[in-house]
């Protein structure tokens, strides 16, 4: 019996060990981390990179460490909602992206499932989606004022963690295209 109660203590103190140990740090990834380092980040100053514009159409995914927990940020695009509760959206490295221009290529695309509901303010909302991310090629229907469009996504967060933050690091900055720029001469 001596054995069995060593034997117990010892699970005991193993098992407090690992209930006491830190949880895994998120390592930062950045949009350039999931493309090909030939693929750049946009056509010209002025125009984000198109997936139509891209020889393999930016099917070629980059990342493939689905077992490290990583922080992603990036702006929320809904996908399935109710009201202002989103259970899934895309992840885009910037605003406008696949809704007021045309789509990213697909390793610039992630879709996040969420395992509770996240209040989302508004489209667009600058947010770090904290989990496992890992390759798969998914299509979703995106609802947009125009109509339905289908979005092909490289990667996937599931069961991920969102927080609201202020920017995002590398963010593609478009300028606005004014017809009216003539008048300031």
């Amino acid at each position: 019996m001596p054995w069995r109660s060593a034997a117990f203590l010892a699970a005991l103190l193993t098992g407090l060990g690992v209930a006491n140990a830190a949880p895994e740090a998120a390592k930062t990834v950045l949009w350039k981390d999931l493309r090909p380092a030939a693929q750049p980040a946009a056509q010209t100053f002025s125009r984000p990179m198109i997936a139509a514009l891209l020889p393999d159409h930016g099917e070629t995914l980059a990342w493939n460490a689905a077992d490290e927990t990583v922080e992603l940020k990036g702006y929320a695009l809904p996908v399935d909602r109710d009201g202002d509760l989103v259970y899934q959206f895309l992840l885009v490295p910037w605003t406008g992206a696949c809704s007021h221009m045309p789509t990213p290529p697909p390793n610039q695309i992630v879709l996040v499932t969420l395992p509770k509901p996240y209040r989302m303010e508004k489209a667009y909302q600058t947010v770090a989606v904290t989990g496992r991310l890992k390759p798969d090629m998914e299509k979703s229907q995106l609802f947009i004022t125009d109509g339905v469009t289908v979005i092909q996504s490289g990667y996937a967060f599931s069961g991920a963690e969102v927080a609201d933050i202020d920017s995002v690091p590398e963010t593609v900055e478009l300028q606005q295209a004014n017809p009216w720029k003539f008048l300031k001469k």
